[in-house]
């Protein structure tokens, strides 16, 4: 299957991620998926939820949003729906999975996603760049003498993926995921553990090859992305 924009079936968009993209934020992010932008902040916080009062541990949650322009019709400011509180849980879920919530005991590190502009792919970008604000705001924590070590585990980052006029594609662009026979979005840790596999078949079912393709492309994204974190939080490859 041809792309529209030339690109290979097992192919990223370009990349780019800039980190330290705001002034306040203990850790934050710029991250591109092609025309896909979505802003990462981390804000650190000395409080735990309730749930949490009575036990030694911090918490990492997660909020999402869509700026009114950032598609091609306006969107309502400050809307709410079953999609945001999805996409918000798939993101502290998956941040949390990479967290050891022991080693940051009192507090709350709350990730802000807000998507300037969307073109497929928002919830993937987000997790993806929500890591690097993530990381950022652990490593101010051990700067300012809050916490004693890092409770990152190790880096997460997240892709989609699907079928296209019976093509397994990486990385769907908007036209590309309107028209998709099965959608897919994926989170994979650094050492290839799975976090999160969403997957459905729009149009029609999908087999147990074409799952094993997609999971493929996935992983093969994923190591790319996570190798882009590494290069925006100037850590060794």
């Amino acid at each position: 299957m041809e792309r529209k924009d030339k690109r290979a079936s097992d192919e990223l968009r370009p990349v780019k991620i800039e980190k330290d993209y705001l002034r306040h934020p203990e850790g934050s992010c710029l991250i591109e998926l092609g025309r896909t932008q979505v802003i990462c902040s981390a804000t650190v916080e000395e409080r735990v939820p309730f749930f949490l009062r009575d036990k030694r541990c911090g918490w990492v949650t997660a909020e999402y949003g869509m700026l009114p322009r950032s598609t091609k019709e306006r969107i309502q400011r400050n809307r709410t729906s079953g999609r945001i509180y999805e996409i918000q849980r798939i993101i502290g879920r998956v941040l949390r999975n990479v967290t050891d919530l022991d080693f940051m005991p009192g507090f709350t590190i709350a990730i802000d996603c807000d998507v300037i502009q969307a073109d497929g792919g928002t919830r993937t970008a987000a997790i993806t760049g929500g890591y690097v604000a993530l990381y950022d705001a652990c490593q101010y924590m051990l700067s300012q003498g809050l916490i004693d070590h890092s409770p990152i585990r190790e880096a997460v980052a997240a892709v989609s993926c699907g079928i296209v006029n019976g093509t397994p594609i990486l990385d769907l662009a908007y036209e590309e995921d309107s028209r998709a026979d099965v959608d897919m979005n994926v989170s994979m840790t650094e050492s290839g553990k799975f976090v999160e596999i969403q997957g459905t078949g729009e149009g029609n079912a999908f087999t147990r090859e074409e799952l094993d393709a997609m999971l493929k492309l996935a992983d093969k994204g994923i190591n790319e992305l996570i190798s882009a974190q590494r290069e925006a939080l100037f850590l060794k490859l």
